[in-house]
């Protein structure tokens, strides 16, 4: 995996990979930190990993690992003396995704969100220590993808589903039986709660997040539906902070589509 983390002092490009972790300087130039993965604890029949990138309270980058643990690193405002601050360690399986808080969370509902391979879903108060504030657990399908906004943790699901979950409560919200096939990306505009859901399917769909002003329930309404021709999507993202455009691309493909309106 690959992601931009942006943090308040400076931007790192962070990569994932079998080998461990790589951290650059946002244009690439400059590798910045190097984490090796620990090979020599594992059967060689095991997949040693990292999987899920997430920047987190203004200093720190999360990523997940392929033994459930999560490495929180504290990120310097410049120079390359970044540390691993904390290692989480509530998942018993591989790390799928992980998300922070894109809108303004509602006190009690965390700001980072775990995702792993069985199901299970960690919300966390991320500081100089992070605070587990709830787990949502596992309905026998893994979770590949999470996002939160707004104190709601939006999750794709192996099955097809996505699922609306109150962060700080843990309530289930909204169950929407979005594909036929597993979802591999989820991606959200913070600026208007549109979600995008990309799967093997090849539908992409744009969905949008809201509360009812009346009642404060959490609402998932369909927008577009856009079918990428024999391709099995497995990467989504929006191209702009409203979700007015989005970019996809799948399995064997060397192209990158991009959608507007």
């Amino acid at each position: 995996q690959a992601a931009w983390c942006v943090l308040p002092s400076r931007v790192l490009l962070v990569l994932t990979s079998q080998k461990g972790i790589q951290m650059y300087e946002s244009d690439g130039s400059i590798m910045v930190y190097w984490h090796a993965l620990d090979v020599g604890e594992h059967s060689p029949a095991q997949a040693v990993f990292a999987r899920g990138i997430a920047a987190a309270a203004n200093r720190f980058i999360c990523v997940g690992t392929s033994s459930g643990s999560v490495l929180v690193f504290d990120i310097p405002p410049k120079g390359t003396n970044i540390t691993v601050s904390e290692v989480l360690e509530q998942h018993h399986d591989a790390i799928t995704d992980i998300a922070a808080e894109l809108g303004q969370a509602p006190d009690g509902a965390g700001d980072v969100v775990t995702a792993d391979d069985a199901g299970t879903i960690c919300v966390w108060e991320a500081g100089e220590e992070f605070a587990l504030l709830g787990k949502i657990p596992a309905f026998g399908c893994s979770c590949s993808s999470v996002k939160l906004w707004n104190g709601i943790v939006a999750a794709g699901y192996g099955n097809g589903q996505i699922r609306l979950y109150e962060a700080a409560t843990g309530v289930l919200c909204a169950e929407v039986n979005a594909h036929a096939r597993w979802i591999y990306a989820l991606d959200l505009a913070p600026h208007t709660g549109k979600l995008l859901s990309g799967a093997e399917d090849s539908f992409v769909h744009v969905w949008k997040i809201s509360r009812n002003l009346d009642t404060d329930d959490v609402e998932i309404q369909h927008c577009h539906a856009e079918c990428v021709t024999d391709t099995q999507v497995c990467g989504a993202r929006f191209c702009d902070p409203e979700g007015d455009s989005f970019a996809v691309t799948g399995y064997d493909l060397s192209e990158i589509f991009r959608y507007g309106r």
